[in-house]
């Protein structure tokens, strides 16, 4: 015996699902994920390139349709394209979890191969590899967020390192060449500019200007060239000879 699915079900698969609480009720979309992005970005136009099919779901999953009663209430149209408009542009994007998974762990590498590429051993010199940085993450117990930047999120695991002090690291050094014009103001400016580098690896001075060749960790190259700019009146100058200094090489965890 053939048993009727009532004619509100609607079976669909592989589908992303875009998910508003409106007035107490649930509404969902079947898209296509990509196509959900580019109309946000509206890059897409056309609603039926978006939707896998036109209608509105209390329940895509189950494939069963809102009515036309609680469109109506929660969203004060019958103007179905309007509502749709509507879950489009405030709902949340629902991922599947082996996506899900497959994302967390896509942003845990990113954040691994961060780390490795900017930082060092301070002992060595030489940068880690990213199985030892990712050992280092499970060691810290970190638990990633795919909303947030793989840099922040970097950075924090720097940090982190850096005070729990699971292995040794700093941000590889930034090598620069620092100009200054000879005057009675380049002596203070010097001491100043000393207080924000790592170390000078190489200074020469004559009748005319003070050059330093300096390194510096990244963070503060933007406080230098702001002191650059405000204490000699544009004329100093800051040059960025290597962006990470470090000697090449694998250590062994």
């Amino acid at each position: 015996m053939v048993i009727q699915q009532p004619n509100s079900q609607i079976k669909l698969t592989n589908v992303s699902v875009v998910r508003l609480r409106k007035g107490g009720k649930r509404f969902e979309l079947a898209c296509y994920k990509n196509k959900v992005m580019e109309w946000r970005t509206n890059v897409e136009t056309d609603l039926d390139e978006v939707l896998q099919i036109h209608n509105v779901f209390f329940n895509v999953s189950k494939g069963q349709v809102s009515s036309k009663e609680d469109l109506k209430k929660c969203f004060k149209t019958e103007d179905m394209d309007k509502v749709i408009q509507e879950i489009l542009k405030k709902g949340e994007l629902q991922v599947a979890e082996k996506e899900r998974t497959d994302q967390l762990e896509t942003t845990w590498k990113d954040i691994a191969n961060i780390v490795t590429d900017n930082c060092v051993n301070p002992q060595t010199k030489r940068p880690y590899t990213v199985t030892m940085i990712e050992k280092a993450m499970q060691d810290l117990h970190l638990s990633v967020n795919p909303k947030r930047s793989t840099k922040s999120q970097a950075l924090d695991v720097i940090k982190q390192l850096q005070e729990k002090q699971i292995l040794p690291i700093q941000r590889a050094q930034m090598k620069v060449r620092i100009t200054l014009l000879q005057s009675k103001e380049s002596k203070k400016l010097r001491e100043k500019i000393l207080t924000l580098v790592t170390s000078i690896e190489d200074e020469d001075s004559n009748s005319t200007e003070i050059e330093l060749i300096a390194l510096i960790d990244p963070g503060k190259y933007r406080s230098i060239n702001d002191l650059l700019q405000n204490e000699s009146k544009g004329k100093g100058q800051l040059e960025i000879m290597n962006l990470r200094e470090k000697e090449e090489g694998d250590e062994k965890f």
